[in-house]
C-alpha cells in the first residue's frame, strides 16, 4: 500500500476554500446590478467551483475523500456578498478582493511546489489552479480600481448635493426666524 500523500491537506484545503468561494461569489453575482461586475464575479465563481471539483476528483483518485471544514468566516462573507445594501466596491473592500499586490512580492501559491514528492498529474493541476487564481486576482484587481474611480468621482456629486439640501434647509429656517 502506498504512503499517505504529504500534500493531501494541501489538496482537501485548496477544495473546501474553492467550494465555499464559489458559493459566495455566485451570490454576488446574483445581486450585483452591473453587468461588467457581474461578468467577472460569475467568471470567477465558476473557476472557484470548478477547481474544488477538480481537487476533490483528485483527491479521488489518489483513493481518498475530501474532509470537510468548516471556514467560521463563510457565514460572514456570504452575508458581505449577498448583500443588497452595500455597493460592489464595498464589497471588495469587506471581503478583501481585488487590493493591490507589490510587485515582485511572493504570493499565498508561491510555496505550493516546494514539496518535492508532488506527482506529475496532481502538479500539473496545481500548475493550472495557480496560473487561473493569479488570473483571477488580475480581474479582481482591474475590477476595483473601477469601482474605486467611480466611488472617488461620485463622493464630491453626492457631497455637492448634501451641501445644497443642507442650504435649502438654513434657508427655511432663517426664513421661519425671520417672520
Amino acid at each position: 500500500m502506498n504512503e499517505k500523500p504529504s500534500y493531501l491537506g494541501l489538496l482537501n484545503a485548496i477544495s473546501n476554500a474553492e467550494g465555499d468561494a464559489q458559493q459566495y461569489l455566485a451570490a454576488w453575482a446574483a445581486t450585483t446590478q452591473r453587468e461588467d461586475v457581474k461578468a467577472i464575479i460569475s467568471t470567477v465563481a465558476l473557476r472557484e467551483g470548478e477547481h474544488s471539483l477538480a481537487f476533490a476528483k483528485r483527491m479521488c483518485e489518489l483513493g481518498y475523500e475530501v474532509q470537510p471544514r468548516e471556514d467560521p468566516k463563510c457565514a460572514q462573507r456570504m452575508a458581505i456578498a449577498s448583500s443588497c445594501t452595500l455597493s460592489d466596491f464595498e464589497k471588495f473592500e469587506q471581503l478583501g478582493l481585488g487590493e493591490p499586490v507589490a510587485e515582485g512580492a511572493p504570493d499565498v501559491f508561491t510555496s505550493m511546489f516546494a514539496d518535492t514528492t508532488i506527482d506529475i498529474q496532481t502538479g500539473g493541476l496545481l500548475g493550472r489552479y495557480i496560473a487561473e487564481e493569479r488570473d483571477s486576482g488580475r480581474l479582481f484587481r482591474s475590477c476595483r480600481e473601477v469601482l474605486e474611480c467611480e466611488a472617488a468621482t461620485a463622493a464630491p456629486a453626492a457631497s455637492a448635493e448634501r451641501l445644497d439640501r443642507i442650504e435649502a434647509l438654513l434657508e427655511q429656517l432663517v426664513t421661519k426666524l425671520g417672520s
